[in-house]
């Protein structure tokens, strides 16, 4: 096997024709990788992904070949792939306003070029999911980009199809998750090209670092939301003396057991089942 890329948590391995993708237990904020680790991190990703694929089979092909069939040093925490031509877009889903969509939103009253209505604040659920790209920059941060954008990008039928696929996972992942007491504010989605040309999910899939979890029950629009997701640790980055550029500060242990904590709670709240590492 060969080491064809190493992400901000991910790692990717070349096997014959398919791939190795490894989530480490890594954990980044604002582009810089940190430098304590949040122990079972990869592995609870891993497992939940592979939880929604199962869900969601029926929408769209995913890459994923085997759970099992991967070295024994990475079990539980890797997925054997096919191999796949990533496209250049962050195919985002919108149910609720915040992070950067509020920010644009305050800035232009739009989002990704689609008008929103007045007066909405921080978490306002919005009238309908709406789908809100980006660039998948290489440096530096993911810019938001049109609709129009996206066609120019890679064509208008591809672009159709994956705005319709990606708020039919949206729409559907948020219906499952309300029924087990979680918003699922907004997701980020990744998908490629096949051999054969099928386009196919691959990445992750509706995790607490791809992801917006809010219980329900402690909603409340107009303030930050209690998160079961990385949201807690950029929270926590946001009340240092720190610039934001490499490298990141250590996080205090209190912070590891309590973002450890969020990602075990949704994992357990959405599939059901006790996590066990």
């Amino acid at each position: 096997m060969e080491l064809i890329h190493s992400g901000k948590v991910r790692d990717v391995y070349a096997d014959g024709d398919e791939l190795i993708l490894v989530a480490s237990d890594r954990v980044s904020v604002y582009d810089v990788v940190l430098p304590t680790r949040i122990p079972d991190k990869g592995k609870i990703l891993t497992q939940l992904s592979l939880w929604w694929f199962e869900q969601l089979a029926g929408i769209i092909p995913n890459h994923v070949v085997s759970a099992t069939d991967v070295p024994d040093e990475w079990a539980g925490r890797a997925i054997r792939c096919r191999r796949l031509s990533m496209l250049p877009v962050e195919w985002i889903a919108r149910g609720y306003l915040t992070g950067l969509g509020l920010k644009e939103y305050e800035k232009n009253g739009t989002v990704s070029g689609i008008a929103l209505p007045g007066g909405l604040v921080d978490a306002s659920s919005l009238p309908e999911p709406i789908f809100t790209p980006t660039t998948k920059a290489t440096e530096g941060h993911d810019e938001f980009i049109t609709y129009a954008d996206v066609v120019d990008e890679i064509g208008a039928d591809t672009a159709a199809r994956l705005k319709d696929v990606t708020l039919e996972i949206y729409k559907r992942g948020a219906a499952l998750a309300a029924e087990r007491g979680i918003i699922i504010a907004d997701t980020k989605l990744e998908f490629g090209r096949a051999a054969d040309g099928t386009l196919v999910l691959g990445d992750e899939v509706l995790t607490p670092d791809s992801s917006r979890f809010w219980p329900a029950d402690d909603w409340a629009p107009g303030r930050a939301q209690h998160s079961l997701d990385k949201q807690f640790v950029r929270d926590w980055s946001s009340t240092l003396d720190w610039d934001r550029t490499p490298p990141g500060p250590a996080i205090p242990r209190e912070v590891v057991d309590a973002t450890r904590a969020r990602y075990t709670e949704v994992y357990e709240r959405l599939t059901g089942t006790p996590w066990t590492s």
